[in-house]
């Protein structure tokens, strides 16, 4: 399959996973949560959703049980909602590249404060 229109399913599964967790998921456990990337296998029928979710330890464990508990809701609505030959099966990902790159800016500022004194 093209390379192209993977990328072009990708962001619009992206967009539209979005959309569903924003406005259609009605799970009070869910709170804040980003959908940072969507990677399809190359026969669309599975995809991998990378999210990103923040709360104390507590919030981010009952939002990923919710989420987990609505992969089946979020499947059939993309099937709806993205016009494909198959609806792909999902699965969710936790993405700790935010969480990283706020340790890196620490770090930074840690060596740039310790820089200055000397």
């Amino acid at each position: 399959m093209g390379q192209l229109r993977m990328e072009r399913v990708q962001e619009l599964m992206k967009q539209e996973l979005s959309k569903i967790i924003l406005q259609d998921l009605k799970d009070p456990r869910i709170g804040f949560v980003t959908v940072t990337q969507v990677d399809v296998s190359s026969d669309l029928r599975n995809a991998r959703v990378y999210v990103s979710l923040m709360g104390s330890e507590q919030q981010m464990t009952d939002c990923w049980k919710g989420l987990v508990s609505s992969l089946g809701y979020m499947r059939r609505e993309i099937g709806h909602r993205v016009r494909l030959r198959y609806t792909p099966e999902l699965s969710l990902a936790l993405d700790k590249s935010l969480d990283y790159s706020v340790r890196i800016q620490e770090l930074l500022q840690k060596i740039s404060r310790e820089g200055g004194q000397e």
